[in-house]
């Protein structure tokens, strides 16, 4: 209910071809998906005993009000649940989601708002989160729900930066080849709710309940952690600018803003664990690779899971793949056929020139298409 549904060209994949290896490939994919639905698992993480929060076996007495905070494309999913679970025991709340992507709420109001560049109402949204974790008082709780594209749709400039520097800003480095994590470092130190400076505005208890869409679901770079203390730097947003060669192209604001925080000028990122924060990883690609591995040995296969800490090139990861395929298609190494073999990460694309259409996905497909074509 409220969760991800898998739209593929399933009638035209299996009218050619190996058909029953793309039975078991789709097969694969659904239960992976399914195992990180939004709405699923918020429903398998919380729950409610003698006016207690229980998540993920911690328990939190419920002696005030509970807020509701959600940004990400599977905002208005994760927050149906909470409203299913908690019903009238929450007070308000904001869900900031992609366009399109809107459910009817009862008492969580919802925004939708660009990805995966932000716009004006990525700032709208975040502003009304801001607000409403300070409302929170010492006696309540606020449950923060986080999904992919939270760094976009939960977008907050600092003073003096504007909404279209901050664009240009996140153009220039997905454009760049930098990985995620590192375009994070970037974000953290030129917004007003990344790198734990929300988590600094609640007096309550703060409770994140987060499905990650990063490599090795580090807590402090999904959605650029909001809620989570942060390891890294002004001077590290430096290197990174420096490294993929943007310094130079960046707007004026942003530039002044992270030369004065090289200066000591400007507050940095939360650098401690604070007592009254807790964070939950609910679901993870880890999780869909773990899924999709007993699906397969459940059909019968052996099923290996070659990493979840899958980076680079996608046309250069496509390519290494396609060479261990090649290798276990000709010579049964270092896995005899039939097998599974499943990975999850996140690759990246540098875009030259004007660039064109699709993704990293896409160009993995592609990519490895063209190697093992004619097996």
């Amino acid at each position: 209910m409220g969760g991800y549904t898998v739209k593929v060209n399933e009638s035209e994949l299996l009218s050619y071809g190996d058909v029953e290896a793309k039975k078991v490939a789709l097969e694969l994919m659904k239960v992976a998906v399914e195992s990180c639905d939004p709405y699923a698992v918020v429903k398998r993480a919380l729950r409610v005993e003698d006016n207690k929060l229980v998540i993920m076996g911690e328990i939190f007495p419920i002696e005030g009000d509970i807020y509701v905070l959600a940004f990400g494309k599977a905002a208005c999913s994760m927050a149906r649940a909470v409203e299913d679970i908690l019903g009238d025991r929450v007070k308000e709340g904001v869900a900031v989601t992609k366009y399109g992507y809107s459910l009817p709420l009862k008492k969580i109001r919802v925004v939708e708002a660009g990805h995966p560049i932000p716009d004006e109402n990525s700032v709208f949204g975040a502003r009304l989160g801001l607000e409403l974790a300070k409302r929170v008082g010492e006696r309540d709780i606020l449950l923060v729900l986080v999904s992919g594209g939270g760094s976009a749709l939960f977008a907050l400039p600092e003073n003096g930066i504007s909404l279209e520097d901050k664009i240009r800003v996140n153009e220039l480095l997905l454009k760049s080849g930098a990985k995620i994590h590192e375009i994070n470092i970037v974000r953290k130190h030129i917004s007003k709710v990344k790198g734990g400076k929300l988590a600094k505005q609640v007096k309550g208890t703060l409770i994140s309940l987060i499905l990650s869409d990063v490599v090795g679901d580090r807590l402090d770079v999904i959605a650029s952690g909001p809620t989570v203390k942060d390891p890294s730097t002004f001077r590290d947003a430096y290197r990174v600018l420096k490294l993929y060669k943007v310094w130079n192209k960046l707007p004026e604001s942003v530039k002044r803003h992270i030369e004065l925080g090289l200066r000591g000028e400007k507050e940095e990122t939360l650098k401690e664990d604070l007592p009254n924060v807790h964070n939950f990883i609910i679901g993870s690609s880890s999780i869909a690779c773990e899924a999709a591995k007993k699906r397969a040995e459940e059909l019968g296969y052996k099923a290996y899971i070659l990493t979840t800490t899958l980076e680079g090139e996608a046309r250069e990861v496509a390519l290494a793949f396609g060479s261990i395929v090649e290798e276990v298609y000709k010579h049964g190494r270092p896995f005899k056929r039939p097998c599974v073999l499943l990975a999850c990460g996140e690759t990246t694309v540098t875009v030259e020139g004007d660039g064109g259409r699709g993704g990293p996905n896409q160009e993995f497909a592609l990519s490895i298409a063209r190697k093992i074509s004619g097996l």
